[in-house]
């Protein structure tokens, strides 16, 4: 219960609400112009008609009145919406509810990397820590390397998370574990990442800072259409490294649970690389992985 002592001033529109504690740092002087969608103290009390302005500071609300209304008809009813108020929002502005992250696993195509699926968009693009000694500009990535020694990589896109383990554990006997971390991290507000997330347009630009020509654009665009999906559904990404236009061969960069996965190789070789020679016979021949 927040309990409000009424105070008389030297001038008579105004009185003063008094608390036991201090209500917000500096002061809020407002009108009936002022913006008041994020303080429920000043919306209720600007209900009363005669309410003409409001001032908060240190542990006190001055109201200052119509003189049409006389204090003794009014100031206990005040009273009683102030301790209401401040019992629901202490600090007067309006309480934020905590985004809530809902987070479910998801096994891929590697079995030593795990993706946990975020209800909400975590960052545009995405940022891979490749080991414990890089993740210092992403904070999550961070967090995880040291609660768990067992992660080596985390791969962070759109809206999910995939961890790399070793050989020390096996999923099912860690996975609720991880699951709840990063929910709680993600609850807790902590930060994703300082990093600038790479974009998923044409990553390897900035890997071998260049632009793609028309023919490995045309490679590209096969790729983006045809497998990223169902690489990205899968925990990773693949992106063209390079292209031989004399062998007719086409280097796919792999990274997150692509990158060292088992059935990489055999994935590329038989689907990626019947896709390629589907749709652009006269340029791809044979495809080879590149580990990112």
């Amino acid at each position: 219960m927040r309990t409000v002592l009424i105070e008389p001033t030297e001038n008579p529109k105004v009185m003063k609400f008094v608390a036991d504690y201090n209500l917000i740092p500096g002061s809020l002087e407002l009108d009936r112009n002022s913006d008041i969608s994020e303080i429920p103290l000043a919306q209720e009390l600007f209900n009363y008609p005669f309410v003409e302005r409001i001032f908060i500071t240190a542990n006190f609300v001055a109201i200052a009145k119509q003189d049409t209304i006389e204090w003794e008809h009014v100031a206990e009813s005040l009273k009683n919406v102030i301790e209401d108020e401040l019992l629901a929002n202490p600090r007067i502005y309006l309480q934020k509810k905590k985004e809530m992250y809902q987070i479910y696993s998801e096994m891929t195509p590697n079995p030593n990397v795990m993706k946990f699926v975020s209800s909400k968009l975590l960052m545009d693009g995405f940022v891979e820590v490749k080991s414990r000694d890089a993740a210092a500009e992403v904070p999550l990535a961070e967090a995880i390397f040291k609660e768990f020694d067992f992660a080596t990589e985390v791969f962070i896109s759109d809206n999910f998370v995939a961890v790399t383990k070793d050989h020390s554990v096996e999923w099912h006997q860690v996975m609720m574990t991880v699951r709840a971390q990063i929910a709680e991290y993600l609850q807790n507000g902590g930060e994703i990442s300082k990093a600038e997330p790479q974009k998923h347009e044409n990553p390897v630009e900035k890997i071998i800072n260049r632009e793609y020509t028309d023919d490995e654009q045309k490679i590209s665009d096969i790729l983006n259409e045809y497998v990223a999906p169902a690489v990205e559904n899968d925990g990773g990404k693949i992106s063209l490294m390079e292209y031989d236009e004399a062998s007719k061969t086409a280097k796919m960069l792999l990274q997150g649970a692509c990158s060292g996965c088992p059935s990489s190789t055999a994935t590329l070789k038989n689907g990626i690389e019947n896709i390629l020679k589907q749709f652009v016979p006269d340029l791809v021949e044979r495809v080879e992985a590149v580990n990112g």
